[in-house]
This record gives C-alpha cells, sequence and structure tokens, in this order.
C-alpha cells in the first residue's frame, strides 16, 4: 500500500505539465483549493505565486529555477519509471477528491496514460479539465444537473454496462465496449443520472459543470468504487 504524502479534507487540485492556463489554475482553486504539482506542473503554478502543498513526481520535467521555489521538505522524488507522474501524485493523495489540472491537451499518449490511471485507481475520484469539458470515471451511480442538450459523451474504457436517465439516447441493454460500441455525442433530456456496471467508464461533460461535479465526487456519502484487485 503507498503512504499518502498529502492529505486533506478539502478537495486537491492537482497541476500537470500539459495545456493549462493561468485562469484554469485559479478557476480549480476555488473549488479545491489545496493544491499539488505533478513533476512539470509545479513550474505553472510557481509563475501563478500559488503555494504548493507537494511536489510529486521524478523531476525530469521540472526545470532548476522551478525546484528551487519549492521548499524541499515539499519536494518529493519518485523516481521510478513504472507510473506516469499522474499516478505517482494520484496515489499518494488522500482527500475527498482530486481535481486535475493540465492533464488534457497536449500530447495523445499523456491523455491515454492518464485515462488509465483513473480506470487503474477508481476509488480515487479524479475530475479532470479540459479547454471546454470535463471528464471523470463515472462513478456507480450520480445525478447530474446537466440541462437539455448539452452534449454527454459515454467512452467505455472496457466492456460494461450502465442504465441511464434524461438521456436522447438510453444506454440500457447496450454492450458498450471499444471497438463494439461507444456513447459519445449523446444529449442530455435535462438531469442525468447515471448507473454503472462496472468502474470502465469515462464520463465527458460540459465545462461549465465543473464546479457541481466537485461537490457530487467529493460527497463522503458518495458511492465511490473499490480498489481494484491485485
Amino acid at each position: 500500500m503507498i503512504e499518502p504524502i498529502v492529505r486533506s479534507s478539502d478537495p486537491i487540485t492537482l497541476i500537470g505539465g500539459g495545456e493549462a492556463t493561468a485562469e484554469d489554475l485559479h478557476k480549480a482553486l476555488t473549488a479545491a483549493p489545496v493544491c499539488v504539482a505533478a513533476d512539470g506542473g509545479a513550474a505553472l503554478a510557481v509563475a501563478q505565486k500559488v503555494d504548493l502543498a507537494a511536489l510529486i513526481g521524478d523531476f525530469d520535467s521540472v526545470s532548476e529555477d522551478t525546484l528551487a521555489a519549492v521548499p524541499k521538505e515539499r519536494r518529493h522524488h519518485i523516481p521510478e519509471q513504472n507510473s506516469t507522474d499522474f499516478e505517482k501524485a494520484l496515489t499518494r493523495i488522500a482527500a475527498p477528491m482530486v481535481l486535475g489540472v493540465g492533464f488534457l491537451g497536449g500530447r495523445i499518449d499523456h491523455q491515454l496514460a492518464v485515462f488509465h490511471s483513473l480506470m487503474a485507481f477508481p476509488d480515487r475520484p479524479c475530475l479532470l479539465i479540459g479547454r471546454t469539458e470535463i471528464i471523470c470515471l463515472a462513478p456507480p451511480q450520480i445525478t447530474v444537473p446537466t440541462r437539455a442538450d448539452d452534449i454527454v459523451s459515454l467512452f467505455p474504457m472496457a466492456p460494461v454496462t450502465g442504465h441511464s436517465d434524461g438521456l436522447a439516447w438510453p444506454i440500457a441493454g447496450l454492450p458498450l465496449a471499444p471497438g463494439v460500441q461507444v456513447g459519445t455525442s449523446n444529449r442530455a433530456t435535462g438531469p442525468l443520472s447515471l448507473r454503472m456496471e462496472k468502474p470502465d467508464m469515462l464520463l465527458i461533460l460540459p465545462r461549465r459543470l465543473m464546479s457541481e461535479m466537485v461537490a457530487l465526487l467529493g460527497r463522503p456519502e458518495a458511492a465511490r468504487w473499490p480498489a481494484r484487485a491485485g
């Protein structure tokens, strides 16, 4: 079991080195006020004079100037190369939920690796902010305050089934799986309720729902997936 480096009763903003703006960071901090950087994400925090609770990673993407700006006791060097910096940080944070900034956009392989980590650690609720969308692993059940005609996409990372209320094209009974059938570009008819059978579905929503999703995923009583066996 990996011991946490950062513990918080509040949601945590985790910054990565991908596409992110100062506006993205400060918007995230309004919902998740504690800030942690994954490797190269520290550059944005330092540039914006945001206090970092921790810098976690293998430090191959952090400049010497950025490192020097982070107190030594808050630098946590994890040199192993079997995990990404996102995974190194996510697995060492104990918080109600994590709000990820700077993990979407940029290199496709990095984004795919982040989606892999969401699936690998379904017991750690995490919401990723993109330019126009937010992405998370769909929890066992959730009701989201979508509006009629909001675009809702469901992308299976493995074979999975579920049930929906509030979608123009319901998913009940559909064998969703990569290479078989996906649920992209669906449309809400009002508030959306989802129930998933397994932690294998990505839920993609409009970015304006960020604050609501942080609250929903971070509730102590929220349904959570257990850690994967092994």
